[in-house]
């Protein structure tokens, strides 16, 4: 009887045995010639060489199938164990961006966040501008993460001016992801969405994931690498047209911000709105203005932004 080891590095143990084992069990119950033990990071299994050959490979279209769409249960190892040909895919449709924690789907929901993936598609810069609660954020780090599933892309890298700390962060404790933490909570939030926990931390250990301070991108090139610029309101002249000219080979710019949120002081010019109107009929860049209609918060945000808009125009 043969042994072998297999060490599970592209995914956690408790996402492949599941609950209690549970997956390991029903494993068990179609390779009934092998005995497995799991313990650890590890699976320890033994039996003839062929059938250890074949159990290996499944193992790695099942870590494959989970790093994908985030998910495995009973009917998803059955197809897995029983294919014949490549790896089965779960019934989704066209319009689903990515599948995330517990399967989730994930899709753009609005005109105008459908308006976002098709430009993304066709340019390799994207400016998404509008209201809190449209969407443009999470439809951003959406696309960010289909890019890096796909191999579209190799890394990426967000960014978001502090503009509360003057871009001066060292009063602040701990390192400069810890630094920067507070100013990047909803790209985190959308983040946790769609990557499992460990699988997350991993990317950020490895700088997969990327927390990047605007003020430090100076002399840096990106390269294959899916970047984000979010509340662009509140770069300057200066920081806009720094971050824009950081773009490298096979990158993916987006720049999210609302206009309406500026927070530079008074006679500061918001580098999101000149960059609007420098890049407007730049050929390769995508614009896309979204509104109340593609608020997907609480049903109140949309009766608070139009209540603001009426303040604002009297």
């Amino acid at each position: 009887m043969n042994e072998r080891i297999i060490e599970l590095t592209e995914i956690s143990p408790n996402d492949l045995f599941g609950t209690e084992n549970v997956n390991i069990e029903l494993l068990k119950k179609y390779f009934p010639k092998i005995k497995i033990v799991a313990r650890g990071n590890t699976l320890r299994i033994f039996g003839e060489s062929e059938i250890l050959d074949e159990f290996e490979k499944r193992i790695e279209m099942l870590t494959s199938y989970f790093n994908r769409y985030n998910k495995l249960d009973e009917n998803s190892i059955e197809r897995i164990v029983m294919a014949t040909g490549e790896e089965p895919k779960p019934n989704a449709t066209k319009e689903v961006l990515v599948h995330g924690v517990g399967g989730k789907l994930i899709k753009a929901q609005t005109v105008n966040q459908r308006k976002m993936v098709a430009l993304m598609q066709k340019n390799d810069m994207l400016f998404a501008v509008g209201p809190a609660g449209t969407g443009k954020t999470y439809t951003a780090v959406a696309l960010a993460v289909k890019a890096l599933k796909d191999k579209e892309v190799k890394r990426i890298v967000l960014t978001r001016p502090a503009v509360e700390s003057g871009e001066n962060l060292g009063f602040l404790p701990g390192d400069l992801k810890d630094k920067l933490d507070p100013y990047m909570q909803p790209l985190y939030d959308a983040l946790r969405d769609m990557i499992p926990y460990e699988k997350l931390d991993s990317y950020m250990e490895r700088k997969v994931i990327e927390i990047a301070s605007l003020a430090f991108m100076r002399g840096r090139t990106l390269d294959n690498a899916f970047v984000i610029l979010d509340e662009a309101q509140n770069t300057t002249h200066n920081q806009m047209k720094m971050f824009l000219t950081r773009m490298g080979r096979s990158a993916k710019f987006v720049i999210t911000g609302d206009p309406g949120q500026i927070d530079l002081p008074r006679k500061q010019i918001s580098g999101l709105k000149e960059a609007l109107l420098a890049l407007k009929d730049t050929e390769g860049i995508g614009i896309v203005y979204l509104d109340d209609k593609d608020v997907v918060r609480h049903r109140l945000v949309k009766k608070i932004i139009a209540a603001y808009k009426g303040i604002e125009t009297e």
